[in-house]
């Protein structure tokens, strides 16, 4: 997958550029297979194939069943649909919601809506690294509480939560338990009975797959109630026309992303290693995340005396693509959430880099930012104390 030239890419947590087989199993279902899947005819037939094909591969990945399996719009969707499907479904319990103040929006601001509906919210906090303690969310749990929701790994600073031994108390209380895995999905392993999770999102253009289509998990027995209404489709969990092209593509990058996570995680590993070791060594400069429980591709920092919006721009005049944090909240006046929650300052959180590798990503990609960062660092900070 060529880059543009010149053009170094560290945003693989933003994006991820659709992979050519991933684009050549698409591409049948655009034109001469384009049949509707809920027709009955052979054209509808053969992309009702296709997509039951889709569920199975993703299954198989998922270690669940295919009928467990619910394609969705995008990540934020199957995000949606777990928490408020649940939230609104019937159900014995009550209306009280655990989730962390480390989010993605998508839960975060999902909580909130069910927030003002009437909904208790306990947003569990987090250490300096990230990680939110197990012992505090069975501390949280009540007879009340309706689902536990947290993110698998975290967008912006990469830290890895302990998703097992939570969904192991969970399960032991019997609450409902949802995980966001949209950043971890072309990273970390994926096996639902493993993770003792009862729901899990996935968005297929964070692994190599096409943008606008996601997948959502949903444990056998888990009550849910549907969030986009109109037909029968997903098994009546999500009604609307199936986007055959975007779900055939979404399971061949989800397949593909499995096959190759281990050698390509080692190699990344390294590259990021070699990155964070290159970078720490430039003077007021501190890791944000987990020293070791963290992504294999993802390495973030905080850096004194500048603003991440002019580092950005002035990396990309260099023809570096990186981030401050989610590409969900860039232009925000704001500090990160994420990055205040770890007890940064506004103006430390205000200095954040997010520098994520991929596929395309090489040593040279690495060497290249390592030699260039601190005299771009040295020339804006000089700039921000310069009197006016």
């Amino acid at each position: 997958m060529p880059l543009p030239d010149g053009t170094h890419y560290f945003d693989h947590a933003a994006t991820t550029p659709t992979d050519p087989e991933v684009v050549a199993a698409m591409l049948p279902y655009f034109t001469e297979l384009f049949g509707n899947a809920s027709s009955i005819y052979t054209l509808g037939r053969r992309s009702m194939e296709a997509v039951d094909a889709a569920h199975e591969t993703a299954a198989r990945v998922l270690n669940c069943r295919p009928t467990e399996i619910v394609f969705t719009g995008g990540g934020s969707e199957a995000d949606n649909l777990a928490i408020k499907g649940v939230a609104y479904a019937p159900r014995r319990r009550g209306r009280h919601i655990v989730t962390s103040a480390i989010e993605h929006h998508a839960v975060l601001h999902t909580c909130q809506q069910l927030e003002r509906e009437g909904f208790q919210v306990t947003y569990l906090p987090v250490d300096r690294e990230g990680l939110v303690d197990p012992a505090a969310v069975e501390a949280a749990l009540t007879d009340e509480t309706a689902l536990v929701t947290l993110m698998y790994a975290n967008n912006e600073i990469g830290t890895i939560q302990p998703i097992a031994e939570i969904g192991r108390i969970c399960r032991s209380r019997r609450v409902p338990f949802h995980t966001d895995a949209v950043q971890a999905g072309g990273q970390l392993e994926l096996d639902v009975q493993a993770l003792s999770v009862d729901l899990l999102s996935l968005a297929a253009h964070k692994l190599y797959g096409p943008k606008g289509v996601g997948v959502l998990y949903v444990r056998q027995g888990t009550r849910i109630q549907p969030q986009v209404l109109g037909g029968s489709q997903e098994r009546n969990r999500r009604a609307g026309t199936e986007n055959v092209p975007g779900v055939v593509g979404a399971a061949e990058a989800l397949r593909r992303a499995q096959a190759e996570r281990e050698a390509e995680s080692a190699r990344l590993a390294a590259l990021r290693d070699q990155l964070i070791s290159g970078l720490l060594a430039i003077p007021g400069t501190r890791l944000t995340g987990h020293a070791t429980r963290r992504l294999p591709n993802s390495a973030s920092f905080a850096f004194s005396g500048v603003e991440g919006e002019s580092l950005l721009l002035n990396l990309d005049l260099l023809g570096v693509a990186a981030s401050s944090g989610s590409a969900c909240t860039t232009g925000s006046v704001e500090p990160s959430h994420v990055l205040t929650a770890l007890g940064l300052t506004p103006e430390e959180a205000r200095g954040h880099l997010r520098l994520t590798l991929g596929h395309s990503t090489t040593e040279e990609d690495v060497a290249y930012v390592v030699e260039r960062l601190p005299a771009l660092l040295t020339r804006l900070r000089a700039l921000s104390t310069r009197p006016d």
